[in-house]
């Protein structure tokens, strides 16, 4: 109780003493001034009871130090303030928006800020109030730190990441070459030990260069850059480091004229990759791992799905590598499958291996893709056709291959060859070209007017007129000038050059007066007119000239089908309807598409 009582007394004048209230003679524990500085002492405001008491105890003196100390807790508290405010926005933090008085965040920054590192309660802290950029930089500052103390730095005080240091140090870490700026700033901040250890870095690297060198035959070459900047300090532990050299160092490398190092790269980049393709097809009992070895050569194919030719698959069987051979077969018949999938025609070499490999399951399967997109071309596909004959007629067709006369008659009994169809103008198109190749050949003028039927039938009538602008004078034959007048008429028909057609129709009949085919022309040519009256007398010349009268009622029915215009066609259909509604019933369906057209 005595040394309490006495503790007091001596706490109670320590008080006095630092209030400037020693004046004051009460010195009893008890005294109402000891209960003021106390409160002062652990920064209790006081009451105005208790300052008016310090103003009547004249103890103004303790009254300017009380205020003093008031002003430098207000002056400290927003120092504080305003020190923890930059901290936030430096550490990027200013989205935790709390009081400096109550957050750990403070403490945390501040330790950040001395370059200490945090402990994993404060990590896990940042997280969950999802300060992740904040926890970024505490990891970059830990860093920071452990390379300072690595490379003899930790008197350089700044631990922030964005630290000039920082980024010298991490070049050091990966042992990268400083630049003269760099180096000259360590040594006028005074770091000589980072410095001297960035010069023990680049000793180590210029032998190492030295070696790589003479390891890679670059040393041949005076004119080079042996300074490591140069480019070929790094490409040389590229090849070092087996990786592939890339287009721009195998570049750099011809422009300096280093062939040798290129030759080495390749070569050991040929090792490498024949030694995985000894694995991937388990060949790795195969000795020779030369890439100059002819089984790298057919490993590559391989995996390129390349065809194994003779000779590759000779040098397999006398090694016993058969399963090499089954493995490259089976790539390739995978190859011909994608390119049947992508509607790519196989060649007859990949035919040919397909057969010989008895793979009729793929050559079927190309067959069916390729007749599928014949059928499309030639506006078949709503045909249910068989594939033989009628894929062999279109592949026929595709090569400008003439068709067997029994082909054709199949075609006639799908009734394929009727006018206007994609495949009866492919086939009459051959058959052009074909005579009038034979008359170019042979000079039978007979091949001109068989030539400028099927160009017409092809509907082409231009190379009908093209074959056919002779002069007639130069031959003799009378029918074959006929002939030649009525193709020629007909192809002018087919442009509606009606004139023209005329002409040549009556230049047929002087040729030939006892033909019936000029008389045709003519009366096509009326119909085409609408003068149907004086159509049906040519056609009646034409039947006592031969014409047989089912024919030139086809000719009829053809004349009213091929005409254009709507009402000329339900003209001419109401013409012969009225001359024999029976003969002629078929134009009834002419008068009924007028019909519904005009609906």
């Amino acid at each position: 109780m005595v040394q309490e009582s006495q503790n007091r007394l001596k706490h109670f004048a320590a008080l006095k003493s630092k209030y400037q209230a020693t004046q004051y003679q009460d010195s009893l524990p008890v005294s109402l001034l000891y209960l003021i500085l106390r409160k002062l002492d652990l920064g209790i405001e006081l009451i105005d009871l208790e300052s008016n008491w310090l103003g009547e105890s004249k103890l103004e003196e303790t009254l300017e130090v009380i205020k003093q100390e008031q002003q430098y807790r207000v002056q400290e508290f927003g120092n504080l303030e305003f020190e923890f405010s930059k901290l936030k926005s430096k550490y990027k933090a200013t989205k935790h928006d709390v009081s400096w008085e109550s957050s750990r965040l403070y403490f945390i920054l501040l330790k950040l800020e001395s370059g200490n590192s945090l402990s994993d309660s404060e990590v896990k802290w940042l997280r969950s109030n999802g300060l992740y950029e904040t926890n970024q930089i505490a990891q970059e500052v830990k860093r920071f730190t452990q390379l300072k103390y690595k490379y003899k730095a930790t008197q350089y005080q700044d631990s922030y990441p964005e630290s000039k240091l920082y980024q010298i140090l991490k070049k050091l870490e990966v042992t990268e070459s400083l630049s003269n700026s760099e180096y000259n700033w360590l040594i006028n901040n005074e770091l000589f030990e980072t410095a001297e250890i960035f010069q023990q870095q680049e000793s180590v690297k210029e032998t190492h260069f030295a070696q790589l060198r003479e390891k890679y035959q670059a040393n041949k070459h005076k004119h080079l850059d042996l300074s490591l900047s140069s480019p070929l300090y790094p490409i040389l532990q590229n090849i070092d480091a087996k990786d592939n050299l890339s287009e721009s160092e195998i570049n750099w490398l011809e422009q300096q004229g280093i062939s040798e190092t290129i030759a080495i790269a390749q070569e050991l980049e040929q090792t490498r990759e024949f030694a995985a393709l000894k694995a991937k097809y388990k060949a790795t009992e195969y000795q020779d791992s030369s890439p100059k070895s002819h089984f790298y050569k057919i490993l590559k194919s391989i995996e390129l799905s390349n065809q194994l030719g003779e000779q590759d698959i000779n040098f397999l069987k006398k090694r016993k590598l058969t399963e090499i051979i089954e493995i490259a077969n089976e790539k390739y018949a995978s190859t011909l499958k994608s390119k049947i999938d992508l509607r790519e025609l196989l060649n007859e070499s990949e035919i040919d291996w397909l057969q010989n490999n008895r793979r009729e399951d793929i050559i079927i399967l190309a067959q069916q893709k390729h007749f599928a997109i014949l059928k499309r071309k030639y506006r078949l596909i709503y045909l249910s056709l068989a594939l033989e004959p009628f894929y062999a007629i279109m592949v026929k067709l595709e090569k400008k291959q003439r068709l067997d006369p029994k082909l054709v008659l199949q075609l006639m009994e799908e009734e394929l060859l009727s006018p206007g169809g994609e495949i009866a103008l492919a086939y009459y198109r051959l058959e052009a070209e074909f005579y009038e190749q034979e008359f170019h050949r042979t000079g039978n003028k007979w091949d001109i007017p068989t030539a400028s039927s099927y160009w017409r039938k092809a509907h082409e009538p231009e190379q009908a007129l093209k074959l056919t602008n002779l002069d007639l004078n130069q031959i003799r034959e009378s029918k074959l000038k006929s002939a030649i007048s009525v193709t020629r008429g007909a192809a002018f028909r087919d442009m509606d050059n009606l004139a023209d057609a005329e002409i040549c129709a009556k230049k047929a009949m002087e040729y030939h007066p006892d033909s019936h085919q000029p008389y045709t022309l003519m009366g096509a040519i009326c119909y085409d007119k609408s003068d149907y009256e004086k159509g049906d007398y040519w056609y009646e010349q034409a039947i006592r000239r031969g014409a047989k009268p089912e024919d030139i009622d086809d000719e009829r029915k053809r004349v009213v089908r091929s005409t254009k215009d709507e009402n000329k066609r339900h003209e001419a259909a109401e013409y012969l309807l009225k001359k024999d509604s029976k003969r002629y019933s078929w134009a009834k369906s002419y008068l009924k598409k007028s019909q519904d057209n005009g609906k």
